[in-house]
């Protein structure tokens, strides 16, 4: 066999003709009433279908802050291996949910346009691809499906043709109205359902045409007309215009609005005499095609006026007005987003009053939390993505950290820093700030996430690091910090240059920040000999325990009992800032937490506070430092001794901290240079 035969048979392995056939499924009026008398699900609105395939992924619940929240998973876009995944807004999407399920259930909202609002890059238009293509995806899925129906006919030659409803609509539109109710009720007996049976609506002028033509060559006989009729199983498609739409406004000179509801076909108006035909009518405006699925708006603002009018009528009443015919009926959910300086703009606007009555607002701000803001690029820049190079350790997270700060507000509590705040945000737990206080912090910042730096630009900045340096085998934070410092020149959505001045300070505290952590990482990789550190853990236990108990200690060398040792017990407490005045309470404290570990049948490991572990690596550090000499890596002669230490830390460097050789050589000749600059604050913040 040869390669394209086999890659042809390994293709149609993959191709389930059952399965073709059953996402393909062709009946008659009456079968489909037996599917749905099987299965309610299948005429549920847009908006029971939207939110039933959000729910059908499944939800968790995380705590942010003490604050328990629910994560739906849908958003995570498992089924695309996480492409469209939103990270952090996870009060944004209870909030849509919320909305979608009070639209599902009829209380109202479904009669609104959704406006998702927020700063440019934010995660709107992702947020509206995740819900179309899911939708899709969704109809592909028997909990998911759904059906309409056509006409069959005689063509010109006897040949029998098809003509299909050109807006998808419910096969039960065919039922009259004064019957309806008793159907479905009749559909229904003794089923559970999560939503009242409803089918609202008419006929669309297409299918109304073809009804009363049949109706009167069948002498009023219903049942003959349905005999006419065959339904088939819709499968939504962006891309094949069933369900699916998107709208995005052109110049505002040249808005046509037979785009949102159809137009005339010139070419058919001879072969039926009159515009008001609707068989010489293309029903293939978006909102036409967008039935019984999802239209998007882009830029949303900015629809000339004559479109507002469309846009209202579609929301409020489900209904729009194709040229030359009746109002028409439409199920769809109406999403549209639109960033805050067009917002702002309308909302003196006299006709921007009606939209906004009809509006329900969902703000979808940047990520204020940086582990959320790491995700996100984290999912364009990894090993699979980035090929021939690699991302030295916090390289995105100091793009993040920046990011992040250019959207918080300045703590109004004098004793708070901004970047204490980000960090307190992030989970971190600073002395004097307890979880509440994060609640207030987030509650008095109001416009904190709707103006800042968007994403975009950092990824953009994170891009040119990655083609700038070739030669380079890893790109290191400096790298992307001068990117993004060079770019502000030029940002086109900054307008002032004390914002500019502002960022270029916030990149300064991320260096400092970035300097802080690597110094810390060296020095843990120093002092990373377990032996040393169990040794002097034990050592400085004892010494606190005989403090607090007010006893003596026994030297191990010679014996004899001799005071604690509170030489060696404030070297260490130091480490971690821990003034004399509150030395007796930090002892009692790790007493007690020692105590109560003895209680739970668990034994006390240094590593369980981070707190003592910093502070014991620290000294261990400080005693060590002199014997490795890091400072001799600045010059060009290292001794075999000096140089098997140094080797010996590069490798805990790689081991613990996910360095790579280059990375690590770069960042231990970085901080020996901080070294050798006598720079060495006391301790590591």
């Amino acid at each position: 066999m040869s390669a394209g035969s086999d890659l042809i048979a390994l293709v149609a392995r993959r191709q389930d003709p059952d399965e073709y056939k059953q996402k393909h499924w062709i009946g008659t009026f009456a079968e489909y009433l037996d599917v749905v008398r099987e299965d309610l699900g299948v005429v549920r609105t847009a908006y029971q279908r939207l939110y039933d395939m959000i729910m059908s992924k499944g939800t968790e619940e995380i705590v942010v802050n003490k604050e328990k929240l629910v994560r739906y998973r849908f958003f995570d876009d498992p089924d695309d291996g996480g492409a469209d995944a939103i990270f952090g807004l996870e009060r944004t999407m209870i909030s849509l949910v919320n909305v979608l399920k009070s639209a599902a259930h009829g209380y109202g909202t479904e009669r609104r346009v959704l406006l998702l609002h927020g700063p440019v890059g934010s995660s709107k238009s992702t947020l509206a691809r995740l819900l179309k293509k899911g939708l899709e995806r969704y109809s592909h899925s028997e909990e998911g499906r759904l059906f309409s129906f056509g006409w069959r006919d005689v063509g010109p030659e006897g040949e029998e043709v098809f003509h299909e409803c050109p807006m998808h609509e419910e096969p039960l539109h065919l039922i009259p109205r004064d019957a309806r109710g008793d159907v479905l009720a009749r559909l229904g007996e003794g089923k559970e359902h999560p939503y009242e049976l409803n089918v609202t609506g008419d006929l669309c002028p297409f299918c109304r045409q073809m009804f009363n033509d049949r109706m009167a060559k069948h002498g009023g006989d219903w049942s003959k007309v349905v005999e006419d009729v065959q339904v088939r199983r819709v499968i939504l498609s962006e891309q094949d215009r069933v369900g699916i739409g998107t709208f995005q406004p052109k110049d505002e000179k040249n808005q046509d609005a037979t785009e949102l509801t159809g137009d005339i076909n010139y070419r058919k108006i001879a072969e039926y005499g009159t515009e008001s035909d609707p068989r010489a009518f293309n029903f293939d405006g978006e909102f036409n095609i967008s039935n019984r699925g999802i239209i998007e708006f882009i830029e949303v603002l900015k629809l000339d006026v004559a479109f507002l009018y469309d846009l209202l009528g579609a929301s409020q009443e489900h209904k729009i007005k194709p040229k030359k015919f009746a109002q028409t009926d439409i199920d769809e959910v109406i999403i549209g987003h639109t960033n805050e300086p067009e917002y702002k703009k309308l909302q003196s606007n006299e006709f921007m009053e009606a939209l906004r009555d009809r509006t329900v607002k969902i703000d979808v701000p940047y990520v204020t939390r940086l582990a959320d803001e790491v995700q996100i690029y984290e999912k364009d820049y990894n090993e699979r993505k980035v090929r021939g190079k690699r991302l030295a350790p916090h390289t995105l997270e100091v793009a993040a950290m920046w990011a992040v700060l250019t959207r918080l507000e300045e703590p109004k509590n004098a004793g708070l820093t901004l970047m204490q705040k980000l960090k307190l945000y992030n989970g971190k737990t600073l002395p004097g700030f307890t979880e509440d206080n994060i609640k207030e912090l987030r509650e008095e910042a109001e416009r904190e996430g709707m103006q800042g730096i968007s994403p975009r630009y950092v990824q953009d900045k994170i891009s040119n690091a990655l083609v700038a340096h070739p030669t380079e085998r890893s790109i290191n934070p400096f790298m992307v910090l001068n990117e993004l410092e060079s770019g502000l020149k030029h940002h086109s959505l900054i307008n002032s240059e004390e914002t500019r001045k502002h960022y270029r300070h916030l990149l300064s505290l991320v260096k400092e920040e970035y300097e802080d952590v690597v110094k810390n990482e060296v020095q843990r990789a120093i002092a990373a000999d377990e032996d040393a550190l169990t040794r002097l853990c034990g050592n400085y236990i004892d010494n606190v325990k005989a403090y607090t108990q007010r006893e003596r200690v026994k030297n191990k060398y010679t014996g004899q009992t001799e005071d604690p040792d509170e030489r060696l017990m404030r070297s260490i407490e130091e480490k971690i800032d821990i003034p004399e005045s509150r030395k007796d309470d930090f002892r009692r404290e790790i007493m007690n937490y020692i105590g109560a570990l003895a209680l739970d049948g668990r034994k006390f490991d240094y590593r369980t506070n981070e707190r003592l572990q910093k502070a014991l690596e620290l000294k261990l550090f400080q005693d060590q430092k002199d014997t490795i000499k890091l400072t001799s890596l600045v010059s060009s002669v290292v001794d075999k001794d000096t140089q098997e230490k140094i080797d010996i830390v590069k490798a805990r460097l790689i081991r613990s901290y996910g360095y790579d050789e280059d990375s690590a050589t770069d960042v231990l000749n970085y901080v020996a240079s901080i070294f050798a600059r006598g720079d060495v604050k006391r301790g590591a913040h």
